[in-house]
């Protein structure tokens, strides 16, 4: 679709639901995998934020994602989406301030609008990450919100990975590495919290270095709070992460021993979530990329 037609699907679905948008103004982010993005000005001039899910399954979780956030909304010191509209076509809030910290290149480059190693910035992940955290689970246990305790989430990563072994060729290197991790003790934390579950710069709106606002909740769920680090420690400096968990330790968060190496390992887990996004869509070209990040030196799958 071009850009003009697609401005005008976009128009009309905006319409749909009584929301009366200008197509001039239309800008789409394309980086999610569960929904495109558009950012467009209402005739009133409000600017709001129009999620468009790629399938219809993906609406299905959102429901669960509209309760988390009405539960979450009142209890944090950042924004989070307020979602004025909700059907099985279309989601849309009210703009909120602060700009992402990455963005993508109409080619898929990345675009850092921030220095992630900046002290600044490892204060407000961390202090916000630990109010997250200390969250009462009670507060979203009735929203359908997956819960683990951390013996279930340890045993869910061993579901996932056998169930990518058999659709896909992994390296052994990979595959000894994630189950001598899965059965060390050491790493594991004793207790589950509130995570978003998928913490990145694309995901924040910043202003500088302090972040505003968290966006895209899908992944919220009861686990391992290392999920809501993991991309950072892959990120930054070591001192740059250190910095970020004594935030978080002295905001009330809780850590364990070996807590940097467990978020590297939950890092390194990526190909599996990409794998199991792949056969959920069934997408020749996700298979293809995630049998490459599963099996680097061939890149195959059988």
């Amino acid at each position: 679709m071009d850009s003009a037609a697609d401005a005008t699907a976009i128009t009309r679905l905006a319409a749909e639901h009584n929301l009366d948008v200008d197509p001039e103004t239309i800008t789409v982010n394309e980086l999610g995998l569960d929904f495109r993005v558009a950012i467009v000005d209402a005739v009133d001039g409000q600017r709001w934020v129009l999620r468009i899910p790629r399938r219809a399954e993906v609406m299905t979780r959102a429901q669960v994602e509209g309760r988390v956030l009405q539960r979450i909304a009142p209890r944090l010191s950042v924004d989070v989406p307020d979602w004025r509209i909700h059907t099985e076509t279309l989601i849309a809030y009210p703009l909120l301030p602060g700009e992402p910290g990455l963005t993508l290149e109409p080619d898929g480059t990345p675009v850092w609008h921030f220095d992630e190693h900046s002290p600044v910035f490892s204060d407000s992940l961390g202090t916000m990450l630990a109010q997250l955290h200390s969250l009462d689970p009670e507060t979203v246990d009735d929203t359908g919100i997956t819960a683990l305790t951390p013996g279930e989430h340890r045993e869910s990563i061993r579901e996932n990975i056998a169930r990518v072994a058999a659709e896909f060729a992994i390296a052994p290197s990979l595959h000894d590495r994630w189950l001598s991790w899965l059965a060390d003790d050491s790493y594991w934390p004793e207790r589950s919290v509130l995570t978003h579950g998928e913490i990145y710069p694309a995901h924040l709106l910043l202003d500088g270095e302090t972040i505003l606002g968290v966006l895209d909740w899908t992944t919220a769920s009861i686990g391992d709070p290392a999920q809501d680090f993991a991309f950072h420690r892959a990120s930054v400096s070591d001192a740059a992460f250190e910095t970020t968990v004594s935030r978080y330790v002295a905001a009330g968060g809780h850590v364990g021993p070996r807590f940097g190496d467990h978020c590297t390992e939950v890092f390194s887990l990526s190909p599996v979530t990409y794998a199991l996004f792949a056969l959920t869509t069934e997408d020749p070209e996700h298979r293809a990329a995630a049998a490459a990040q599963l099996h680097p030196e061939e890149g195959t799958h059988p």
